[in-house]
């Protein structure tokens, strides 16, 4: 493949500069697409061009397939960088892309649409030979199979949309007496919400922690990891606290984990970065959830443990370059994300406006992704999401130490974040000695 040279940032906010500054790094041209809420963003001028490519919906600017494609013709970019979210994980956009001889800078259409299904995905996961909650083995047609497998399967139980996300579409049944009701209500909102009423069952894992491995594979059969990084601290089932290394594992469980990512990677021919999602049940036992076939928005604390720039190496694969081999990554110390978003820190509710104060922290090991200033407005029309705190400590001990001092430096005035509940976090007992799991936020009082 031939150099790319000129790449469009299809994304915006923290991302969207992220990508801008390891581009400009590569010696290679930007350029930034923007809707009209996003015209007085700062990191429009660090671009080597912008574009408008609509209004303040994300529907008619960077969800609008023509005006991007329009926007990647008329600066003859060879590129495209989705970030995430938007159209990171769109197939018709790639085959768009593909058509008009873009490099989209991210697996096949194909694996995407492979992954894409919750239920194919595990069928092929299971053939790969990684760990795969029982549950269905395809889509389960109607209450009244559901009724027979949960038997089989044993209560308690959960249903999930094939087409899910987010926490959408997804009913846990705790016995019989429900299977019912839960199935179709689950099917509805899957209807709704995807437009697809595709239902699959699982043994629902108690008390789980949420563990993904960080994955990259190339055009010529190599795969590596860079480590696993432990998301269990959510909220609803997004993330606000990230880290890695995972320390709920043990050595020995942990490299069979990382090996089975490397291995699905290789059995899949998978290209770019991609991310496989694990739950561990409280006997250490892993099992595959889903693989996101892009990048993560956490990429940062497996990037601040291992040295690589991800984005970089993203590149390299679409330019048709070898990854680095395993042996030469090392993974040293800790690193730990806070999520920085513009919400009420106890409600969680959005809070945009403008900022009037914007003091962040810096110091060694200290890293913030954002795109924010003081007397920068915060939209209504997209996410709440502002920045990223990442530090990095010698070890989790160093790196909660080094985030607490981060979060108290940092000052934010004019709208509400939750730079408070991060505070708190960072000296709670039960965080500090790693004693939670993906519900334990749901009965914390602050």
């Amino acid at each position: 493949m031939a150099e790319i040279k000129r790449i469009l940032v299809a994304n915006r906010g923290e991302i969207a500069l992220r990508a801008i500054r390891t581009i400009k790094e590569m010696g290679k041209e930007a350029v930034v697409v923007y809707s009209k809420g996003d015209k007085d963003a700062a990191y429009l001028k660090v671009a080597d061009a912008a574009i408008c490519i609509g209004d303040v919906k994300s529907s008619d600017s960077y969800l609008n397939i023509p005006a991007v494609i329009s926007a990647a013709d008329l600066t003859e970019c060879d590129a495209i960088f989705p970030g995430y979210g938007f159209l990171s994980e769109n197939q018709s956009f790639v085959e768009i892309c593909n058509h008009h001889n873009i490099k989209f800078i991210g697996p096949s259409v194909e694996l995407m649409e492979m992954m894409a299904d919750k239920s194919k995905a595990k069928q092929v996961m299971a053939e790969a030979g990684v760990p795969t909650i029982p549950g269905s083995d395809g889509a389960v047609e109607n209450a009244e199979i559901a009724k027979k497998m949960a038997k089989e399967i044993g209560y308690p139980v959960i249903l999930k949309a094939a087409a899910g996300g987010g926490g959408r579409g997804m009913r846990i049944v705790e016995d019989e007496s429900y299977i019912e009701n839960a199935f179709l209500a689950c099917e509805a909102e899957a209807v709704s919400a995807f437009g697809d009423g595709t239902l699959y069952m699982e043994k629902f894992i108690e008390a789980p922690r949420h563990v993904e491995v960080q994955v990259l594979g190339d055009s010529h059969g190599n795969a590596i990891h860079l480590g696993e990084r432990d998301c269990s601290m959510q909220r609803r089932h997004q993330k606000l606290i990230e880290e890695s290394p995972a320390v709920v594992l043990d050595e020995a469980r942990r490299q069979e984990l990382l090996e089975a990512a490397v291995r699905a990677t290789k059995f899949l021919k998978y290209e770019g970065a991609g991310t496989f999602e694990f739950l561990v049940d409280k006997h250490n036992n892993f099992y595959f959830m889903e693989m996101n076939t892009r990048l993560q928005v956490e990429h940062c604390v497996s990037e601040m443990v291992s040295g690589v720039d991800i984005i970089k190496l993203m590149i390299e694969i679409a330019e048709g370059k070898e990854l680095p081999k395993q042996e030469e990554i090392t993974l040293k110390g800790h690193a730990i994300e806070c999520r920085i978003t513009a919400e009420d820190p106890v409600s969680f509710l959005p809070s945009p406006g403008k900022i009037q104060k914007w003091i962040a922290p810096g110091g060694k090991d200290v890293r913030i992704d954002t795109h924010a200033y003081c007397g920068y407005i915060i939209p209504t029309y997209y996410d709440s999401m502002i920045g990223k705190l990442i530090v990095w400590g010698e070890d989790r001990n160093a790196a909660i130490a080094k985030m607490k001092r981060a979060l108290d430096e940092f000052e934010v005035a004019g709208v509400k974040t939750v730079i408070e509940f991060h505070r708190k976090m960072m000296r709670n007992p039960d965080f500090i000695n790693n004693n939670f799991d993906t519900k334990y936020l749901e009965n914390y009082k602050g």
